[in-house]
């Protein structure tokens, strides 16, 4: 089961990503993740990433795809994978198709005004790291955490007018890769509006409904 996971920030993707790796115990491919381990292990490529890391640019194409087709020749992909965040142009979709051939690709959709409610709410704590939602996890004495009682604070990033940029640049930089996929006939939109536990199994209903797994 070879699986894309596409949505705008907030809409749940990575959530989504981990409980279906879970359930069908296929690795959860992240590409944040995969560029954070390649500097680690210290490789030639991984320095070539800490480089463009460093100065805050985008990481080439070329570096991308070279880390996704590495990913995904290992052995633990064989019976599948999820990819979370890749591909991110057209021209990384269309390399991807040259690796592997999908089996589907899940757009979760959500309105903006859900997912600025759901990252605009979020707090962190400047201690910790912890992470509170004002409306649906928050801490039990309001700004303070409750694992160690440092201070919470909303990033930049999470206010409002910024998640509106965030949305609108989304849009523009993934409706030709949202469109080359529906071309091909197997894109799925998932509606993202609800809460993790309810989106679960709508994605688990389209991977029924497509063949791809049994009932559980």
């Amino acid at each position: 089961m070879r699986l894309v996971f596409m949505g705008p920030p907030g809409v749940g993707k990575g959530t989504y990503a981990t409980a279906i790796s879970k359930r069908y115990r296929i690795p959860h491919i992240s590409t944040g993740d995969m560029l954070r381990e390649e500097i680690k292990r210290g490789s030639e490529l991984g320095a070539r990433v800490r480089e463009y890391v460093e100065r805050g640019e985008l990481v080439p194409d070329d570096i991308i795809i070279e880390l996704v087709r590495n990913r995904l020749s290992r052995e633990d992909c064989k019976r599948g994978f999820i990819l979370d965040g890749f591909p991110r142009t057209l021209r990384q979709a269309e390399e991807l198709d040259k690796m592997t051939k999908l089996d589907l690709v899940l757009n979760f959709v959500a309105p903006d005004e859900v997912i600025i409610d759901r990252l605009s709410g979020r707090r962190i704590c400047r201690k910790c790291g912890a992470i509170y939602h004002v409306k649906y996890m928050p801490p039990r004495v309001p700004g303070r955490c409750d694992r160690c009682g440092g201070e919470l604070y909303q990033r930049e990033d999470d206010r409002p007018e910024v998640i509106r940029r965030r949305l609108e640049l989304y849009r523009r930089q993934f409706k030709p890769i949202i469109e080359y996929y529906r071309r091909k006939g197997i894109l799925v939109d998932v509606d993202a509006s609800d809460q993790a536990e309810i989106v679960v199994p709508r994605i688990v209903e389209v991977l029924k409904s497509k063949g791809l797994v049994s009932d559980q």
